[in-house]
């Protein structure tokens, strides 16, 4: 599927969160990307609240993207990149996705409005020898945050660090943040995964800056910036 393609039917991009909702106002757009489940969303709808909190003023737009049940989450992570494009002009665009929708934020992010990919509990395939398979340059030029649970039985969390390993390789913007004793759905500490989330999305989109776990993260060598823990409380004095 090409940007310009059309999505599968019934793929949508959700309602417009933050900014005034003026074309004029938007300096960038989060493109939230959901899991497999509905019925488990993990983080995904708090942080589309704390993102238009804490970024509407400054411009951000944060849209979810529906997806109809047909085709590749990535394909259709693709076309929302290109259909932001038609809507907002040039402005900078990040991927943020849970599980399936981690995966697709890092598989498409090469498309040139990208600038930051979040990925949170990403599913990927863990198949013997399959982190060597997954495409990472694609990632080159971005600014990287992965996230996940040490707890996590759905989604391998030493998947997702191999694959940050591989990453950081091609891009030194990469850094990586184990949740100590959550799960998948990220719910034990989703005040800290959420702060640390809008923390990383504000830097990398309009301010340039970021808290000092994040900013030491990102300049750490391999593995010690791709194992930070989150600290509990995280976000409750961030830049203080």
């Amino acid at each position: 599927m090409s940007h310009d393609a059309p999505p599968a039917r019934g793929t949508r991009l959700g309602r417009a969160a933050g900014a005034n909702g003026t074309y004029s106002t938007v300096s960038g757009v989060v493109l939230l990307l959901p899991g497999s489940s509905r019925w488990h969303p993990g983080p995904v709808r708090p942080l589309a609240r704390a993102l238009a909190r804490a970024g509407g003023a400054d411009g951000l737009v944060a849209h979810t993207l529906v997806h109809g049940g047909r085709g590749s989450r990535e394909e259709d992570a693709r076309w929302a990149v290109g259909e932001v494009v038609r809507r907002y002009g040039d402005v900078p665009v990040c991927l943020a996705g849970y599980d399936a929708g981690g995966r697709a934020a890092l598989l498409a992010a090469g498309h040139e409005a990208v600038n930051c990919v979040l990925a949170l509990a990403p599913s990927l395939d863990e198949a013997p020898g399959a982190a060597a398979r997954e495409p990472v340059k694609q990632l080159s030029g971005r600014q990287v945050l992965i996230v996940h649970g040490t707890n996590d039985a759905r989604c391998d969390p030493e998947a997702s660090f191999r694959l940050a390993a591989r990453a950081k390789k091609a891009n030194r913007a990469t850094c990586r943040f184990e949740v100590h004793s959550d799960g998948h759905g990220l719910r034990d500490h989703r005040f800290e995964v959420v702060a640390l989330a809008v923390d990383f999305v504000l830097g990398a989109m309009i301010s340039g800056r970021w808290s000092r776990p994040v900013t030491d993260a990102l300049a750490a060598p391999p593995p010690l910036g791709l194992r930070m823990p989150l600290a509990s409380g995280f976000g409750r004095s961030l830049r203080g």
